[in-house]
């Protein structure tokens, strides 16, 4: 079986080719005896798209990552090797693409490089905030109080992202059967429900017995252009929001949604909390601290807010002076920071602004599922309503004129 790989000389020197070997075990083992250090091994041979395919669908997740930086800093506590610990999680995980990443970590230490570099070379599943938390741990040497703490910190994001999708996949759920409901009556039930009523010899038929029967005919004739319009538009919109642009667009729109926009706010505001304090107190310079929260904040209307921080800051201004500019900063969390700069305690102070918006957006979040409900049922009630009456007022007309 052939394997194609990338490694380290014992020189530092970087070499990659292909090696052929009965498995991957025995491939390693050979490369080891060359005096190379593996970096990645893949194979070869076999079905490509099977092996996109599994990568795909088991990449590493948030939950994979919060369990194996919770592992890690308790093995390292028990005061476990570094590079044994990492093998041994890389052996235990569950997901081949996880473990192949931890085995290319392992790999690269073993060649002279630090942790934080290592972890540096997997962005997608290690942000910058992992990793400049890891070079603090490595400088510090308090590596296992970074590690428990990188832990608490994505526990505690993992935690409010799930109730908020808890409390969106509701209402998203029951709209979503109620327009495939919708779809399949407007195609098949309603038709010949309209039917019997135009055959019985009715005349004049109510408005919405008119709108239903519009409707349906609408469905039944340009069913075919209404899908491929919807998959268009998908398309359209997926490729619109990956530039630019388009992401700008659409992270200024969820800020601006009607009570969505607050929790999104919240959310955000407590994440750019957490992730500046949280360097700040690591003894991060604020630059680049800057730089990592833009980078991780995850909004392209933040992120650029602090890049023009950033910029103002290396400049000689203050942080405080350039987010009291912008409405998305509330003046709650300019004048705490002003504070916290005049008094030396910014960290303290970004703790404070987290804790507020955390504590709003949790509140938020559980207030909106308790108002979702009986809007949902409003819109059933609606629809019901109207539906009976489009078929059921032609009827009675007919009932009373016999």
């Amino acid at each position: 079986m052939n394997f194609t790989y990338q490694a380290k000389t014992s020189t530092g020197g970087f070499i990659e080719g292909t090696i052929d070997a009965p498995s991957e075990e025995q491939a390693i083992l050979l490369l080891q005896q060359k005096e190379l250090f593996v970096l990645s091994l893949l194979p070869k041979d076999g079905n490509v798209l099977k092996i996109d395919l599994l990568s795909f669908f088991q990449r590493p997740t948030r939950k994979d990552v919060v369990v194996f930086t919770r592992q890690l800093a308790t093995l390292i506590d028990a005061d476990v090797p570094l590079l044994e610990a990492l093998s041994i999680l890389g052996r235990q995980s569950e997901k081949e693409s996880f473990r192949k990443i931890i085995a290319t970590i392992v790999a690269s230490v073993q060649g002279g490089a630090t942790l934080s570099v290592a972890f540096a070379d997997h962005e997608r599943v290690f942000n910058p905030f992992y990793t400049s938390l890891l070079r603090v741990g490595e400088i510090s040497g308090k590596m296992q109080e970074t590690l428990n703490y990188l832990a608490d910190y994505l526990e505690r994001s993992a935690g409010l992202n799930s109730k908020i999708k808890g409390a969106i996949f509701y209402p998203t759920f029951v709209l979503s059967a109620l327009v495939v409901v919708a779809i399949i009556m407007m195609t098949t039930v309603i038709p010949q429900l309209l039917t019997v009523i135009k055959e019985s010899g009715a005349t004049e038929l109510p408005l919405p017995t008119k709108m239903l029967i519009a409707t349906s005919n609408f469905f039944q004739h340009y069913w075919a252009i209404i899908i491929v319009a919807v998959v268009l538009l998908v398309i359209g919109t997926y490729h619109y929001i990956r530039t630019e642009r388009g992401r700008y667009v659409w992270d200024s729109f969820k800020l601006s949604m009607p009570k969505f926009g607050n929790i999104i706010r919240a959310l955000y505001l407590a994440r750019i909390a957490e992730t500046l304090a949280t360097l700040v107190h690591s003894s991060v310079p604020i630059l680049e601290s800057l730089q990592i929260t833009a980078d991780v904040v995850g909004n392209e209307v933040y992120k650029r807010i602090l890049m023009e921080a950033h910029q103002n800051v290396q400049s000689g201004g203050t942080l405080s002076a350039t987010l009291a500019e912008y409405p998305e900063f509330p003046k709650l969390v300019s004048s705490m920071i002003s504070t916290g700069e005049r008094t030396g305690r910014i960290d303290a102070m970004l703790n404070n602004v987290l804790k507020f918006y955390r504590t709003e957006a949790e509140d938020n979040v559980q207030n909106l599922s308790q108002l979702v409900e009986p809007i949902l049922i409003l819109i059933l009630g609606v629809g019901i309503g109207l539906l009976v009456a489009a078929i059921l007022l032609p009827i009675y007309s007919l009932i009373n004129t016999v």
